[in-house]
């Protein structure tokens, strides 16, 4: 179904003449509801984990890491509602690494909408292991037109 003819989006048509093309179709498309929740699951293994302390007992989930997969999870949870051709990019974190998450731990990583801006979406984010809450903060991501995007980073390249 057209953004336009979603429920919610009564309306937009009539106000199109207040706004520029551009912002038009992100405000036509961006029907992200507040509270809209997603999570990833994954366990630690060899390829997340850091290795740098040179002890086996010590490899545990990498901050890099958990952040990584705390921008997948947002970033798949709203990805469905968004028009073909767009997607987001992470524009700000701001997380707490709590806990350690041993080899072999199953992570969830869980990612809940809390604002939409035009086409900034604002999320409360966290990753926990069945013992404990391992990470917890926000992120934000911008709502990109694909082709637009990779045109600009292509031109940037000349």
């Amino acid at each position: 179904m057209p953004r336009s003819a979603a429920p919610g989006n009564r309306g937009m048509i009539s106000d199109r003449g207040r706004f520029s093309r551009l912002q038009y179709s992100f405000l036509n498309m961006a029907n992200i509801p507040v509270g809209t929740k997603g999570e990833y699951h994954t366990a630690v293994t060899s390829d997340i984990a850091i290795n740098f302390l040179g002890v086996t007992d010590a490899r545990v989930l990498s901050t890099p890491q958990m952040i990584g997969l705390m921008e997948r999870t947002c970033r798949d949870t709203v990805l469905p509602l968004l028009d073909r051709g767009f997607d987001t990019v992470g524009t700000h974190v701001n997380v707490y690494h709590l806990a350690a998450a041993p080899m072999g731990s199953r992570v969830t990583f869980r990612a809940e909408v809390t604002e939409v801006n035009g086409r900034r979406v604002e999320f409360r984010v966290e990753a926990v292991t069945e013992r404990e809450k391992i990470g917890e903060g926000t992120h934000q991501r911008t709502i990109i037109d694909v082709a637009k995007f990779a045109a600009k980073q292509a031109a940037k390249q000349r």
